[in-house]
């Protein structure tokens, strides 16, 4: 009976497709799936300015607290989370404020505020802030919006 070794052709091909397996599965999101939400809407008042991230809070009248609104720089943006979420808010011009989820449409990575656009740091995509358009990188569609509005100095996620 003859046996018909294994050829160093093959044995490169099959490590390099396990290595590749593992390379793949490396990249994925450690989260499982990412949360949807395709509500729109953005939101008009008064402008101040500041900078860090927001914690949800729920206020007297109805909806969730996410940020104040002195806490979003205009032209700038912040990280916030909504039900233990993570989103992003922004204030592209004085007295408006618009918010997206922050997860990536590419791979699911948390996307982070960078002033007027946000970044994914997994894969290098980035987004508009004032409208979540994907400005650059693999990312195959804009970030979902999250309908907001501004109830006197709080920015409010319907």
């Amino acid at each position: 009976m003859t046996e018909n070794p294994i050829t160093r052709r093959t044995a490169l091909t099959i490590g390099g497709a396990s290595a590749t397996a593992i390379a793949l599965a490396a990249c994925t999101p450690s989260g499982g799936s990412a949360p949807s939400s395709s509500a729109s809407g953005s939101a008009t008042a008064p402008s101040t300015s500041a900078a860090p991230s927001a914690e949800a809070s729920a206020p007297a009248g109805g909806g969730t607290e996410i940020a104040k609104l002195a806490d979003i720089p205009v032209g700038g943006s912040i990280d916030a989370k909504l039900n233990g979420a993570p989103i992003l808010v922004s204030q592209p011009t004085a007295g408006t404020v618009v918010a997206f989820s922050a997860i990536c449409t590419h791979q699911g990575c948390i996307v982070a505020a960078a002033g007027k656009e946000f970044d994914c740091p997994c894969h290098n995509s980035s987004y508009d802030a004032a409208t979540g358009e994907v400005l650059g990188g693999p990312a195959p569609k804009p970030l979902p919006k999250v309908a907001v509005s501004i109830s006197g100095d709080a920015v409010i996620a319907s």
